[in-house]
């Protein structure tokens, strides 16, 4: 398929990981913007027929011509980090299916005759590794230093270094650093809000383990933030300003639903089910979003118990 706005002048901007939860909620308001896009996903027919005519869908980045007007990247794609156990070959998909593509999208840069302006890159605050820290500990910002020796956050620091090397073009790099992003669509929230409502809610160990979040919607609008802000670079914690403990969590989740938490699922079973992936569950980071709220950004969703509440009621704006 040819780019379906082939003849058009106006700068595109480039979305890898577009058909999923993030990058189906982004795609919809840049659509709705009637901005010019380019999809990058491995399902090239599911992506047309969920975009339709107006987006350009490359199976391969080798697929885009080198004169081809790119003003801006945001690269989400990627195996999802929960779920499967990290086995050695689960680890390197996770490397491979992010780093890889970033590696990709660098090559194009250096294709194109000209490179683009931007690149927003999804990372995760699993860079400052896992700590079983109670929720009153002091939080970290972006200058917190990664944790050696911990999977999630030398995942998260290879993603990282990969996409700091398109500074070297002369491109400008955010890296948003995700807590949970908590929409109705998809990810973590379904889940969770299904237990809820039956009754299933769970504190998981002590409950004491921070639980960084954003709201979907503003994952999209820190990601539209960085786009358009010229003067924001460099890492970004992307979560809400309120961070609660996973207890505080799984209660105001059910409260939501006007139900009462009582089940607890002690850590060790956890362990022995997920082994070091249980560290996502057990163990946090209280995370402050310093460098966008010094930015000037401002969240729609800053404390937990309203945006859970407005979760429920089906309110949720941004997909």
């Amino acid at each position: 398929m040819t780019d379906a706005s082939e003849g058009e002048t106006r700068p595109a901007i480039l979305v890898t990981g577009a058909t999923g939860f993030i990058g189906r909620a982004l795609m919809a308001q840049l659509q709705r913007e009637r901005r010019r896009l380019i999809a990058l996903s491995r399902d090239g027919r599911q992506a047309r027929a969920m975009f339709g005519p107006d987006v350009w869908v490359v199976e391969s980045l080798d697929a885009i011509p080198s004169e081809t007007r790119i003003d801006a990247m945001v690269h989400l794609a990627g195996a999802r980090v929960l779920g499967l156990p990290w086995t050695a070959a689960r680890r390197r998909t996770l490397l491979d299916s992010r780093v890889g593509v970033t590696q990709a999208l660098l090559d194009l840069m250096r294709r194109l005759a000209q490179p683009p302006r931007v690149l927003v890159g999804a990372s995760a605050v699993g860079y400052y590794g896992a700590t079983p820290q109670s929720s009153s500990s002091e939080p970290l910002d972006e200058t917190a230093s990664p944790q050696a020796g911990q999977f999630q956050s030398a995942l998260c620091s290879a993603i990282e270094h990969e996409a700091q090397r398109a500074e070297a073009l002369g491109v400008r790099v955010v890296r948003l650093r995700f807590g949970v992003v908590f929409g109705r669509g998809d990810g973590a929230y379904p889940m969770l809000a299904l237990g809820a409502r039956l009754g299933l809610g769970a504190v998981l160990g002590s409950g004491r383990q921070p639980a960084p979040w954003v709201h979907v919607d503003d994952a999209v609008g820190l990601i539209r933030f960085a786009l358009a802000n010229d003067g924001l670079r460099g890492p970004v914690n992307a979560v809400a300003p309120d961070t609660p403990s996973q207890e505080r969590l799984a209660k105001a989740m059910a409260a939501s639903f006007g139900r009462g938490q009582w089940l607890r699922l002690p850590a060790a079973p956890l362990r022995w089910l997920a082994g070091e992936m249980a560290d996502l569950l057990l163990a946090g980071q209280v995370v402050a979003p310093r460098a966008a709220l010094a930015a000037g950004y401002v969240f729609q969703h800053p404390r937990l118990e309203p945006a859970l509440g407005e979760l429920a009621r089906g309110g949720q704006s941004g997909g």
